[in-house]
């Protein structure tokens, strides 16, 4: 490999590290805002920071031990209302690698 040759491949492998990166900046970040409807129910709102909504998202409820109280998705209206599990949890949207959020249930009020 000559040194233009060497030159060209380097370039080419910064140019998509640099595409790379520019990429996850443009990103928009998602949000789930959880509230207390009454002692018992929790409605949670979730979508992304562009103001896109979540219809259909998955929407998981998980006990401290990291089991399952719960496996719902958003609605139309990227709502989702629930009964609160007894004890400890997180509530967990998770619309693919990088795009999770979660809440604690301390964080409800």
């Amino acid at each position: 490999m000559n040194a233009l040759s060497r030159y060209v491949a380097a370039f080419a492998v910064a140019l998509g590290v640099v595409s790379l990166f520019a990429g996850s900046a443009s990103a928009h970040p998602p949000f789930c805002i959880c509230k207390k409807i009454d002692a018992a129910m929790i409605r949670c709102e979730g979508g992304f920071a562009d103001g896109t909504g979540v219809p259909g998202v998955r929407l998981d409820v998980i006990r401290y031990d990291e089991t399952i109280a719960l496996e719902t998705k958003f609605g139309a209206d990227s709502t989702v209302s629930f009964r609160a599990p007894e004890g400890e949890f997180y509530v967990l949207f998770d619309a693919g690698p990088g795009q999770s959020f979660d809440v604690d249930y301390k964080d409800i009020q």
